[in-house]
């Protein structure tokens, strides 16, 4: 049966969404929430929480990372032990950007070379693509599709994963909703422990999307490189941006 209702959330606040050069000496999947990422995800709980009928029983499917693990027992928190079950899904990781990331100045060019190549296609040296991330997305949903068949399925679904869903959050839906590659590239990455809400029609047994995204107003803003972790840049970070944009600038007038 299909769940009434596809709850994504994106986790709370991490440790890289504060400092993004801790890519440089801690692994993604064991980067943590801060206290306000902790706090987050509890409203979240909540939340989710109001949006349940009582009859309602939830079916979670995780990312294995740490922070999204964080964030899931701090949701559960808010509801009856006896009316969740969880499932850790390592489908549902974030974009991988080639194990620990380089110093800023190799960040930041290739940032801005994805920029111009386009965020779906471009592949992060030794990371993924945007369409390699698209391609585990789709056999999630087909393993979803295969479970939806059973009588007993919860009747509402809650994803934890990451922005991509910064991409692999946007991911999900463009899959799911069949957008075009510059849909998916014309809109904002989530905010942390935002959530994006499909609701089932009962006669047509298909899915509406009740959450508007945010699209980018200028979408080739220098700062607008929609990563999960891009909230906070460091100053190092920053400065390259701006200098590689003016280089890329002056070589476009060349052209």
């Amino acid at each position: 049966m299909r769940p009434r209702l596809i709850i994504l959330v994106r986790h709370g606040q991490s440790e890289a969404n504060v400092d993004i050069s801790i890519h440089r000496t801690i692994p993604d999947h064991k980067i943590k929430l801060t206290q306000l990422g902790v706090e987050q995800a509890i409203k979240a709980g909540s939340r989710l929480n109001e949006l349940l009928k009582p009859e309602d029983t939830v079916q979670f499917y995780v990312s294995p990372y740490l922070r999204t693990r964080q964030t899931f027992e701090c949701m559960s928190k808010a509801l009856d032990k006896g009316r969740w079950r969880d499932y850790e899904e390592p489908r549902l990781r974030e974009q991988d950007w080639g194990n620990f990331q380089g110093p800023p100045e190799e960040m930041a060019r290739i940032k801005m070379e994805r920029a111009s190549y386009g965020h779906f296609f471009y592949r992060i040296p030794n990371g993924e693509s945007g369409a390699d991330v698209y391609d585990r997305i789709s056999t999630f949903q087909e393993t979803l599709h295969r479970a939806f068949a059973s009588p007993n399925f919860p009747s509402v679904l809650v994803i934890v994963t990451h922005g991509l869903l910064s991409r692999t959050f946007r991911l999900f839906v463009m899959r799911w909703f069949h957008w075009s590659v510059e849909e998916f590239e014309s809109l904002e990455n989530l905010r942390c422990c935002e959530f994006v809400i499909m609701e089932k029609n009962e006669e047509t047994n298909k899915y509406k999307l009740k959450t508007k995204f945010r699209k980018w107003s200028n979408f080739e803003s220098p700062g607008h490189f929609d990563d999960e972790d891009d909230e906070v840049l460091t100053r190092e970070e920053n400065s390259a941006v701006r200098m590689l944009w003016v280089i890329h600038q002056n070589r476009m007038r060349e052209v």
